[in-house]
């Protein structure tokens, strides 16, 4: 980082991949979960990260769109892709199909049954059906806008069977889910549905939702999460071969990437800074976490010495651009100094804009850790 700062000393935010943290993130995570492990591609899709996590143990990836699909089997070609949107842009389904192979496909209407099969072959094809299920340890509920009541999900697990596709179950307790229990209570839920089921299932996807601890927002270890969910397992009914799959984004794109911003004007306790809402901070808006781990930089070196508390602002004119969450940071920083925000790589990227033409795409990657 010092090195970065002293030959770039860059005028527009970097954002820097340090490739041993994601190294070690993602492959504790691949090794503690008790199943297939899917990288939620919306997360963080540049081909950098993508190739990363692939290397770091990530062979199957959930897309939520066809030009996801074409970029991870683009970059990586031994992959296999998901196209888990319950509802697709016309043709999509097809040209992921014969275009790139993809078997898996989900549900949460009889419509989209009807829709899908008349797009690929059935035969040879996985559908889930996907479950509306919630816990209010979640800070997004991502069942408001997908998924059957639980009532309903036999009744399309029979129409997915006739269809000739192997049917499936899937549901997503929610996002950036802050209690382990969570996961015990969907999965208990499923685990009622598939008793009414006359035959038993192979796949059950129980989504994403594992949080990851910012300033403010403690959340448990992710072995917790584990727990939680290799107790729930030994109650889920499933054929003998049967496996649990699930869809992290945060948990594996947020550790390894930051972002370093440079204070352009100080006035008392607010500071300037070179990029905001519009940009790297928009997931800020959200229900969630406020603010990221920050250190502050003068002359390519760490800073010390006594903290106080500071707004932060972007730099469009738009007066909504204030990071909501007050950040410490050394009493004395001043405008040329620079800030890195870590643990930044989950929605941050994916979602930026361009507004009144700030854009940065200057990523580099970090040797050392």
């Amino acid at each position: 980082m010092a090195r970065m700062l002293r030959e770039l000393r860059p005028s527009e935010p970097v954002y820097c991949i340090y490739r041993k943290r994601y190294r070690a993130s993602t492959a504790a995570f691949v090794a503690g979960f008790p199943g297939r492990v899917l990288y939620a591609v919306k997360a963080n899709d540049h081909p950098a990260i993508i190739r990363l996590l692939n290397e770091s143990g990530v062979r199957h990836f959930d897309c939520a769109s066809l030009p996801e699909v074409a970029r991870v089997a683009d970059l990586v070609p031994d992959a296999t892709c998901y196209l888990m949107a319950p509802v697709r842009l016309r043709g999509a389904a097809a040209a992921a199909q014969r275009g790139y192979g993809v078997r898996h496909f989900v549900v949460d209407h009889a419509d989209g049954i009807t829709t899908l099969a008349g797009e690929i072959d059935m035969p040879g094809s996985v559908v889930f059906a996907r479950m509306a299920v919630h816990h209010k340890s979640a800070m997004s509920d991502l069942s408001a806008k997908f998924g059957a009541p639980p009532a309903a999900i036999p009744s399309l697990i029979e129409t997915i069977a006739k269809s000739g596709a192997e049917p499936a179950l899937a549901f997503n307790v929610g996002s950036a889910v802050t209690d382990p229990d969570a996961y015990r209570y969907a999965m208990s839920v499923a685990a009622d549905v598939l008793r009414k089921l006359p035959m038993r299932l192979r796949l059950v996807d129980i989504g994403g939702g594992f949080a990851m601890p910012y300033p403010g927002f403690p959340v448990p270890p992710i072995s917790e999460y584990f727990a939680a969910v290799r107790d729930a397992l030994t109650s889920l009914p499933l054929r003998e071969n049967g496996e649990i799959l699930c869809e992290p984004g945060r948990a594996l794109a947020a550790p390894g990437l930051t972002a370093v911003v440079e204070v352009l004007m100080r006035k008392d306790d607010r500071l300037f800074i070179n990029d905001g809402i519009y940009g790297i901070f928009w997931e800020l808006r959200l229900k969630g976490h406020d603010r990221y781990p920050a250190l502050a930089y003068r002359d390519g070196r760490p800073m010390s010495g006594p903290e106080k508390s500071f707004r932060l602002y972007g730099p469009t004119c738009d007066n909504i651009d204030v990071l909501p969450g007050a950040v410490g940071l050394p009493e004395d920083i001043r405008a040329g100094d620079y800030i890195e925000f870590s643990g930044i790589g989950a929605y941050s990227l994916s979602g930026r804009s361009n507004f009144n033409g700030h854009f940065s795409d200057t990523i580099v990657t970090i040797a050392a850790d």
